[in-house]
């Protein structure tokens, strides 16, 4: 292998080594937002098995609805920048 090729291997490392932690902050954001959801799903669910607030269980559905919505469009828009292009 010459120094050339050597070289423009190492260039294509560097620049796919940024769109890794790309991935990687995006995977965590996903795993964060899904993980927020189920806690928040699962407070309002405690919630109305203990007969609570009929107010504080709307509360609880419109803040998981946002959590699910923000989730989507994470799994979305990391499917749309790091998924297989034809």
């Amino acid at each position: 292998m010459s120094f050339v090729e050597d070289f423009g291997r190492r260039g294509v490392r560097r620049s796919q080594s940024g769109s890794i932690r790309m991935q990687a902050a995006t995977n965590i954001l996903i795993i964060i937002a899904i993980g927020a959801t189920a806690i928040i799903l699962g407070m309002g669910l405690f919630n109305m098995f203990r007969g609570g607030s009929g107010n504080t269980s709307q509360k609880l559905m419109r803040a998981r609805v946002i959590m699910q919505a923000i989730a989507v469009a994470l799994l979305m828009a990391a499917l749309f920048l790091f998924g297989p292009h034809r």
